[in-house]
Formats: C-alpha cells, structure tokens, sequence
C-alpha cells in the first residue's frame, strides 16, 4: 500500500456482562466505525481484540492502532456502552461517539413489580422499567456493511425480571426468568452485552457479554498485509466485498503491516 491510502476500520470493543437476581442487561463495547481512514505503507499498527465480561465484569478494550474502543458497562456501571440497572437501579452512562446509556430498574415494594434494565447499545439506549415484572430489552445495535453484507453488532443485554427477561440485540444475551436459569450470553465477536439474571434473591446469576472484533478492508489494487503477528485470530476474503479485500480480527493482541 502507498503512502496516503486508506483503509476503511471497525473497531468493536468487548460486552460487558449481565447482573445477578433481576439484573441489569450488560452495555454493548464501544463501537466505532471509520471510513477511508487513511493508511501508510511500511507502517505497523497494535489490534486487540476486547473479551467479553463475565458476569457483573466490563468488556476490555479493542484497538487498531490509534483507535481504542472502550469495553462494554457491566449492570450500573459506565463503559463504551452503559449497563442497564438492576431491579432498584438506575443504568449508566455510555461514552460519547461509542454508545449509550443502559435502562433503568424498577422495584415498588413488592415481587409483582419488579424488573431490570436493558443494556446501552451502539444504536440506542437501554430500555427502562416504570412498572411491572418482565426484563426490559437492550438498546439497538449497529449495522455495517464493512464486510459486504450487513451486521448488526454491538447490542444490549436484556434485563432480568420475575415473569420474563428483555430480549438482548445484535447478538446480545436475553434475561432471565424467576425461577429458571434461562439468562444467555451474548455472541462471540458481536460486542454484545450478556444477559441479566432473573430470580428473586435466588442466586440466578447473569451471563458473559460477547468478544469484540477488528475488521478492515482496503481496495483489491493494494497488496494484501505485509505481516500479521502469530497472536492473532484472523480471516480474509477477496469475495465478500466485492473490489476489497477483507480482514476481520477475532481474537488476540500483535501487530499487522501494510
């Protein structure tokens, strides 16, 4: 590749994990998308790729090599993309150009009116409670065609309640149901938040939030990468996109060089 050309990147960091006993949906890992960034030959860039949090756990981080999505909120806690809030909780905050807020809870007193938050997503905010026992959803997720097809990614969790738990987005984790252990975990490089527990001081615990991903992809007339560190998951195409040719980072820390 010559100096000056670009290269267009998604950086999705890891979801953070759900809470336990009617909790909140994990937020989404901060998202970010940018296109023709620009690109210089001989020049070696950092890519990691963010786990998912396990329960109650932010997300860790991505990066290609300037850009740093930050990992997925955990229940009530800030991060790329807010947790939502357990049953007597409000959800945090996202960070700005990442994500969103997670939702808040709700508890008036008594088992027949208590829920959770959705999780923050990249699209949206986290769904809130004002009354009754069903887990609320995760925010909306993002869609990209980085790729050649379109993805959605980097959803919320939904969150636990009494009667039923939200549904997660884009791949993330649906909460859980009072007296069963039905919370889910997000989906392996999503960036998705996990799930919410259900159950009412019942030890139903929350699940993991998704891994992140690094994806770039550069006109076909440029060679293909000049190295990729061995720490590295990775797959590529010449026929996803069509004109491109496509990396998509699963796993792993190291270095590529155009």
């Amino acid at each position: 590749m010559n100096a000056g050309n670009y290269c267009d990147v998604l950086v999705i960091a890891g979801g953070g994990g759900g809470g336990s006993n009617i909790g909140g949906g994990g937020g989404a890992g901060g998202y970010r998308a940018l296109d023709k960034f620009g690109i210089a030959n001989g020049i070696s860039y950092t890519v990691t790729i963010g786990s998912g949090g396990a329960v109650v756990t932010n997300g860790t981080n991505s990066v290609f090599g300037s850009i740093t999505s930050l990992g997925g909120g955990a229940q009530m806690t800030v991060g790329g993309s807010g947790g939502g809030g357990n049953y007597n909780g409000n959800g945090a905050s996202g960070t700005s150009g990442q994500g969103n807020a997670g939702g808040n809870g709700f508890f008036n007193g008594t088992q027949e009116n208590v829920a959770a938050g959705g999780g923050g997503g990249s699209g949206s905010a986290g769904v809130s409670s004002s009354g009754g026992s069903v887990g609320k959803n995760g925010g909306n997720g993002t869609a990209s065609s980085i790729t050649g097809s379109s993805v959605s990614r980097a959803g919320g969790g939904g969150g636990g309640g009494r009667t039923g738990g939200g549904t997660g987005q884009a791949g993330g984790g649906n909460g859980g149901t009072d007296g069963t252990n039905n919370a889910t975990a997000a989906s392996a490089n999503t960036g998705s938040g996990g799930g919410g527990g259900g159950g009412w001081n019942s030890g139903q615990q929350g699940k993991a939030g998704g891994s992140g991903i690094v994806i770039l992809a550069y006109p076909q007339q440029f060679p293909p990468l000049t190295s990729i560190d061995a720490g590295l998951t990775y797959s590529y195409s010449t026929t996803s996109r069509s004109g491109f040719r496509v990396y998509q980072f699963t796993a792993g820390t190291g270095t590529v060089k155009f």
